[in-house]
């Protein structure tokens, strides 16, 4: 058993942290097709090119890298959705958002399925740690989503009295369901339904001068 304790990752050198985002890179791609329990730290070590003792260099066990993996999952998610949600100023838009979520399923041959919902699925009941910082995951992307709905409200593009927070929430549970069918039928239809009828929804809440806007 290690006992020993992992650097932080912020007190690392340069070289230190490479070779740590490479190894969570790594674990991550092969979690993502394999998923966490089909992933083995040598299958880890041989993906990123390094040795086992520099694996446990950075990562006390199992656990804590798949911590890393979801912390790396979320970054990455974050990074592309907030650039397209944070200039939401039009249901055309919020229509643009939609379209390039479904076609990156497309592009992924609806294989995976979405990273953090299916570690969530694998992970959640087992391991304390990573449930938390799936659900710390789960809840800065529905934030994202707010903060561009947020943005709509502040345009003047939705009135006063829709609720950013609730309609966030049923956007990532229908993006969330939706990529769960898309990779079980290997089809977009589920997942386009669910958020068209989301944007629906939101398009209630269009003021007057957007409400004859063509969809």
């Amino acid at each position: 058993m290690v006992t020993s304790v992992a650097p932080d990752a912020q007190q690392l050198t340069t070289k230190g942290r490479a070779t740590r985002d490479r190894i969570v890179r790594a674990a991550a791609d092969l979690m993502f097709r394999h998923g966490a329990a089909g992933t083995s730290t040598p299958a880890v070590r041989d993906a990123a090119g390094v040795s086992s003792s520099q694996i446990y260099h950075y990562f006390a066990d199992k656990d804590a890298l798949t911590r890393a993996v979801i912390a790396h999952q979320t970054e990455t998610i974050l990074a592309n959705q907030t650039a397209l949600l944070g200039r939401l100023d039009s249901f055309e838009a919020l229509k643009a958002w939609r379209d390039v979520v479904v076609q990156a399923e497309r592009d992924l041959g609806y294989v995976g399925g979405c990273p953090l919902g299916s570690l969530s699925s694998e992970v959640s009941d087992h391991i304390p740690d990573a449930r938390q910082a799936l659900a710390d995951g789960f809840t800065q992307w529905s934030g994202a989503i707010r903060g561009g709905l947020q943005h709509m409200i502040d345009r003047g593009v939705l009135r006063a009295d829709a609720d950013p927070e609730r309609l966030s929430l049923a956007m990532l549970a229908a993006l969330q369901g939706g990529l769960l069918l898309a990779q079980a039928q290997r089809s977009t239809a589920a997942l386009e339904a669910g958020l068209d009828t989301i944007v629906e929804s939101i398009r209630c809440y269009a003021t007057e001068d957007v409400t004859d806007d063509p969809q």
